[in-house]
């Protein structure tokens, strides 16, 4: 296989980190793969940028498979994805349409390039159940073409219990308007009069408009001594904010899968999230509470009930904890990954 992904491979993101932990899997299981490198202007390219991307494509052996990720998959033109047929397998995290503050007219072309290049994937891999369900319905897409590979989770340590007076809050992701965090803002501002902290980790470089946005809204409400943005964060700390947690929270507008939930989840945190993905259609109604994306209100309402209810908070804690044990693991997902592009030609995938 050929890995082809725009950008930058180690981007703090759950796709990139996706990603990453394929082509790990695979090394460990002795699978053939390896990395090619797109121009980082996708899903945006230039013209020179898609002809630097088919002279790549057509350097590979006449015999790999070309794995493209989505970010790149779904801005070919219709006659780049032709040329490479019979070899392409397109990997969607989520179509590239449904992100969040695109003007209509970009979001017309990017369905309109995403529903053509799809035509002449051999194999679509989706990161989740609800993008194949999208992709069948509105890409026209055969659903007995469509593989679905979750995202896999690692056994970690569960967060230690709070040892101070202020309930510590995180929030994970980069600073994007799907991430919704001024709905977060707008949430915890009708709840200042309890004891919280939040930390928000995430690159603010993706759209640094909504960044700037973001450090005004804190301002003007008041939060700034209560609200950290700390910036993109390598595994270390991260793993150290997860592990001084009481209580995570995502309010999304929209997430193809939604990684950190299940990682939250490993963790033994208690999650308040709105229903914006399959990463939380998969989390236990014991350890989430779950509010509709874009209503500060219900999003307020869910943290008040979780920041003054202890032993609430420990009963969802118990239960996301008894819950990590079943999470899948990335060992399956390279497999099912490895199995659509290879098939099962004789090739042992795992």
């Amino acid at each position: 296989m050929v890995f082809a992904i725009p950008g930058d491979i180690d981007a703090p993101t759950g796709g990139y980190g996706y990603d990453r932990r394929l082509l790990r899997e695979w090394r460990a299981a002795d699978v053939t793969a390896c990395h090619l490198a797109l121009p980082a202007t996708f899903p945006f390219p230039t013209s020179a940028d898609l002809a630097t991307t088919e002279r790549l494509l057509a350097e590979t052996a006449p015999d790999d498979v070309l794995l493209v990720d989505g970010l790149a998959f779904g801005a070919f033109p219709e006659a780049l994805a032709a040329r490479f047929s019979q070899r392409l397998v397109a990997l969607v995290h989520h179509p590239l349409a449904l992100e969040t503050g695109l003007d209509p007219e970009t979001i017309a072309a990017l369905r309109h390039s995403e529903r053509l290049a799809l035509r002449h994937a051999r194999a679509v891999v989706v990161t989740s159940p609800a993008t194949r369900d999208t992709l069948v319905a509105d890409y026209g897409v055969a659903q007995d073409g469509i593989a679905v590979a979750v995202p896999g989770t690692d056994p970690a340590p569960r967060a230690t219990a709070a040892d101070g007076s202020e309930l510590r809050l995180l929030a994970v992701g980069s600073i994007i308007p799907r991430k919704a965090y001024d709905v977060l803002i707008e949430a915890l501002a009708t709840i200042a009069d309890r004891h919280w902290t939040l930390t928000i980790a995430g690159s603010p470089d993706y759209a640094p408009r909504t960044a700037e946005e973001l450090r005004a809204r804190i301002a003007r409400s008041g939060l700034a001594d209560r609200i950290l943005l700390v910036g993109a964060v390598d595994s270390q700390k991260l793993a150290e904010l997860y592990d001084k947690t009481d209580l995570f929270v995502m309010p999304s507008l929209y997430e193809g899968y939604g990684m950190v939930l299940t990682e939250a989840l490993a963790r033994g945190l208690p999650i308040v999230c709105t229903l914006s993905g399959a990463g939380a259609d998969a989390l236990p109604e014991a350890a989430a509470l779950k509010i509709l994306p874009g209503d500060a209100t219900a999003l307020a309402k869910a943290l008040a009930t979780l920041i003054d209810a202890p032993a609430e908070r420990l009963r969802r804690a118990d239960a996301a904890w008894a819950a990590a044990s079943a999470l899948p693991r990335w060992r399956d997902t390279a497999r099912i990954v490895a199995e659509a592009c290879l098939g099962d030609g004789g090739r042992k995938v795992g």
